[in-house]
Protein backbone atom coordinates (compact mmCIF):
# COMPACT_ATOMS: atom_id res chain seq x y z
CA UNK A 1 0.00 0.00 0.00
CA UNK A 2 1.09 3.49 -0.81
CA UNK A 3 0.12 7.03 0.30
CA UNK A 4 0.00 9.32 -2.56
CA UNK A 5 -0.35 13.08 -2.43
CA UNK A 6 -2.48 14.02 -5.88
CA UNK A 7 -6.31 13.17 -5.95
CA UNK A 8 -6.98 10.14 -8.28
CA UNK A 9 -9.84 10.58 -10.52
CA UNK A 10 -11.29 7.42 -12.11
CA UNK A 11 -14.70 7.11 -13.59
CA UNK A 12 -16.81 4.44 -11.26
CA UNK A 13 -17.18 3.01 -8.11
CA UNK A 14 -15.60 -0.23 -9.05
CA UNK A 15 -12.76 1.38 -9.96
CA UNK A 16 -12.60 3.04 -6.50
CA UNK A 17 -12.83 -0.16 -4.78
CA UNK A 18 -10.04 -1.74 -6.29
CA UNK A 19 -7.96 1.34 -6.41
CA UNK A 20 -8.03 1.80 -2.29
CA UNK A 21 -6.33 -1.82 -1.98
CA UNK A 22 -3.42 -0.33 -3.79
CA UNK A 23 -2.98 3.51 -2.68
CA UNK A 24 -3.85 5.72 0.13
CA UNK A 25 -5.18 8.60 -1.36
CA UNK A 26 -7.96 11.06 -1.97
CA UNK A 27 -10.01 9.03 -5.07
CA UNK A 28 -12.79 10.72 -6.75
CA UNK A 29 -14.89 9.25 -9.19
CA UNK A 30 -16.73 10.69 -12.16
CA UNK A 31 -19.61 8.58 -12.30
CA UNK A 32 -18.87 8.34 -16.05
CA UNK A 33 -20.16 10.79 -18.47
CA UNK A 34 -22.38 12.80 -15.68
CA UNK A 35 -19.56 14.65 -14.95
CA UNK A 36 -20.18 16.76 -17.98
CA UNK A 37 -23.38 18.25 -15.88
CA UNK A 38 -21.98 17.69 -11.90
CA UNK A 39 -21.08 21.02 -10.92
CA UNK A 40 -20.17 19.94 -7.49
CA UNK A 41 -17.87 16.88 -8.50
CA UNK A 42 -16.32 19.48 -10.79
CA UNK A 43 -15.82 22.13 -8.12
CA UNK A 44 -14.14 19.69 -6.16
CA UNK A 45 -12.00 18.62 -8.40
CA UNK A 46 -10.87 21.88 -9.40
CA UNK A 47 -9.77 22.64 -5.37
CA UNK A 48 -8.05 19.25 -5.35
CA UNK A 49 -6.12 20.13 -8.45
CA UNK A 50 -5.10 23.71 -7.10
CA UNK A 51 -4.11 22.05 -3.80
CA UNK A 52 -2.38 19.05 -3.92
CA UNK A 53 -2.52 17.89 -8.07
CA UNK A 54 -4.47 15.56 -9.72
CA UNK A 55 -3.74 11.92 -11.69
CA UNK A 56 -6.30 10.91 -14.34
CA UNK A 57 -6.74 7.00 -14.37
CA UNK A 58 -9.79 6.72 -16.73
CA UNK A 59 -10.08 3.12 -18.58
CA UNK A 60 -8.13 3.06 -21.59
CA UNK A 61 -11.66 2.60 -24.10
CA UNK A 62 -12.76 5.42 -26.41
CA UNK A 63 -15.23 7.02 -23.31
CA UNK A 64 -12.25 6.86 -20.57
CA UNK A 65 -10.55 9.44 -23.54
CA UNK A 66 -13.46 11.45 -23.71
CA UNK A 67 -13.55 11.83 -19.81
CA UNK A 68 -9.64 12.53 -19.77
CA UNK A 69 -9.86 14.72 -22.13
CA UNK A 70 -12.97 16.90 -20.81
CA UNK A 71 -10.87 16.86 -17.32
CA UNK A 72 -7.68 18.16 -18.98
CA UNK A 73 -9.93 20.90 -20.71
CA UNK A 74 -10.91 22.25 -17.39
CA UNK A 75 -8.11 21.74 -15.16
CA UNK A 76 -4.53 23.49 -15.70
CA UNK A 77 -2.35 21.48 -17.13
CA UNK A 78 0.54 21.84 -14.72
CA UNK A 79 -1.80 20.42 -11.72
CA UNK A 80 -2.32 17.22 -13.81
CA UNK A 81 -0.18 13.79 -14.02
CA UNK A 82 -2.03 11.36 -16.45
CA UNK A 83 -2.23 7.23 -15.66
CA UNK A 84 -2.74 5.28 -18.34
CA UNK A 85 -3.35 1.85 -18.15
CA UNK A 86 -2.82 -0.40 -21.07
CA UNK A 87 -5.40 -1.74 -23.34
CA UNK A 88 -6.00 -5.33 -22.36
CA UNK A 89 -7.99 -7.56 -23.59
CA UNK A 90 -10.66 -9.22 -20.78
CA UNK A 91 -13.84 -8.52 -18.97
CA UNK A 92 -13.81 -8.08 -15.59
CA UNK A 93 -14.76 -11.04 -13.47
CA UNK A 94 -18.07 -9.07 -12.14
CA UNK A 95 -19.28 -9.00 -15.47
CA UNK A 96 -21.22 -11.44 -17.50
CA UNK A 97 -19.13 -10.13 -21.04
CA UNK A 98 -17.07 -7.78 -22.02
CA UNK A 99 -16.79 -4.22 -22.58
CA UNK A 100 -18.21 -2.68 -25.72
CA UNK A 101 -14.71 -2.28 -26.59
CA UNK A 102 -13.38 -5.83 -25.21
CA UNK A 103 -10.84 -4.18 -23.08
CA UNK A 104 -10.02 -4.38 -19.21
CA UNK A 105 -11.22 -1.42 -17.47
CA UNK A 106 -8.90 0.22 -14.17
CA UNK A 107 -11.00 -2.48 -11.96
CA UNK A 108 -9.91 -5.22 -14.14
CA UNK A 109 -6.02 -4.03 -13.82
CA UNK A 110 -3.89 -6.37 -11.33
CA UNK A 111 -2.83 -4.54 -8.17
CA UNK A 112 0.51 -4.94 -8.94
CA UNK A 113 0.25 -3.26 -12.61
CA UNK A 114 -1.46 -0.43 -10.90
CA UNK A 115 1.28 0.33 -8.85
CA UNK A 116 3.69 0.43 -12.01
CA UNK A 117 1.32 2.82 -13.99
CA UNK A 118 0.95 5.24 -11.36
CA UNK A 119 4.85 5.11 -10.40
CA UNK A 120 4.90 5.46 -14.36
CA UNK A 121 2.36 8.86 -13.93
CA UNK A 122 4.85 10.56 -11.24
CA UNK A 123 2.60 10.27 -8.28
CA UNK A 124 4.14 11.95 -5.20
CA UNK A 125 4.35 9.47 -2.31
CA UNK A 126 4.29 10.48 0.82
CA UNK A 127 5.12 8.95 4.04
CA UNK A 128 1.87 7.12 5.54
CA UNK A 129 0.90 8.09 9.36
CA UNK A 130 1.43 5.59 12.57
CA UNK A 131 -1.77 3.59 13.12
CA UNK A 132 -1.68 5.22 16.40
CA UNK A 133 -2.00 8.48 14.85
CA UNK A 134 -5.84 9.11 14.78
CA UNK A 135 -7.91 11.61 12.28
CA UNK A 136 -10.93 12.94 13.15
CA UNK A 137 -12.69 12.71 10.31
CA UNK A 138 -15.07 16.11 9.59
CA UNK A 139 -18.73 14.79 10.49
CA UNK A 140 -22.46 16.53 9.84
CA UNK A 141 -22.24 16.84 13.89
CA UNK A 142 -19.09 19.00 13.63
CA UNK A 143 -20.72 20.86 11.04
CA UNK A 144 -23.59 21.55 13.60
CA UNK A 145 -20.95 22.04 16.12
CA UNK A 146 -19.41 24.90 14.14
CA UNK A 147 -22.72 26.68 13.26
CA UNK A 148 -22.35 25.62 9.82
CA UNK A 149 -25.80 23.79 9.82
CA UNK A 150 -29.14 24.19 12.03
CA UNK A 151 -28.63 27.65 13.19
CA UNK A 152 -30.27 30.88 12.34
CA UNK A 153 -27.13 31.74 10.72
CA UNK A 154 -25.64 28.73 9.05
CA UNK A 155 -26.70 29.81 5.89
CA UNK A 156 -24.63 32.85 6.00
CA UNK A 157 -21.50 30.94 7.53
CA UNK A 158 -21.84 28.29 4.63
CA UNK A 159 -21.99 30.83 2.14
CA UNK A 160 -18.63 33.08 3.60
CA UNK A 161 -17.04 29.49 3.63
CA UNK A 162 -18.05 28.28 0.52
CA UNK A 163 -17.10 31.98 -1.20
CA UNK A 164 -13.62 31.89 0.65
CA UNK A 165 -13.54 28.17 -0.90
CA UNK A 166 -14.54 29.62 -4.38
CA UNK A 167 -17.12 26.67 -4.28
CA UNK A 168 -20.76 27.35 -5.72
CA UNK A 169 -22.88 28.39 -2.81
CA UNK A 170 -25.97 25.75 -3.63
CA UNK A 171 -22.91 22.26 -2.84
CA UNK A 172 -24.85 19.41 -1.22
CA UNK A 173 -23.92 18.79 2.66
CA UNK A 174 -22.37 15.15 1.39
CA UNK A 175 -19.90 17.26 -1.25
CA UNK A 176 -19.20 19.74 1.18
CA UNK A 177 -17.55 16.80 3.72
CA UNK A 178 -15.88 15.52 1.51
CA UNK A 179 -14.63 18.56 0.34
CA UNK A 180 -13.60 19.71 4.06
CA UNK A 181 -12.10 16.58 5.08
CA UNK A 182 -9.45 16.63 2.16
CA UNK A 183 -8.84 20.22 2.52
CA UNK A 184 -8.64 20.29 6.52
CA UNK A 185 -8.28 18.77 9.89
CA UNK A 186 -11.12 19.66 11.95
CA UNK A 187 -8.83 22.24 14.25
CA UNK A 188 -8.06 23.35 10.96
CA UNK A 189 -11.51 24.23 9.65
CA UNK A 190 -12.00 25.88 13.56
CA UNK A 191 -9.26 28.03 12.79
CA UNK A 192 -10.16 29.12 9.04
CA UNK A 193 -13.83 30.09 11.06
CA UNK A 194 -12.67 31.86 13.23
CA UNK A 195 -10.00 33.55 10.93
CA UNK A 196 -13.14 34.87 8.40
CA UNK A 197 -15.40 36.01 11.02
CA UNK A 198 -17.91 33.37 10.36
Amino acid sequence: MIKIKEAVIVEGKYDKMHLKRVIEATIIETNGFRIFKDKEKVALMKKLAEKQGIVILTDSDSAGFVIRNYLKGIIPENKIKNAYIPQIVGKEKRKDKPSKEGFLGVEGIDEKLLTEVLGRAGVTICDIPSKNTVQHTITRTDLFNLRLSGYPDSKKRRSDLLHYLELPPYISTKALLEILNTLFTLEQLKTLLDTLNC
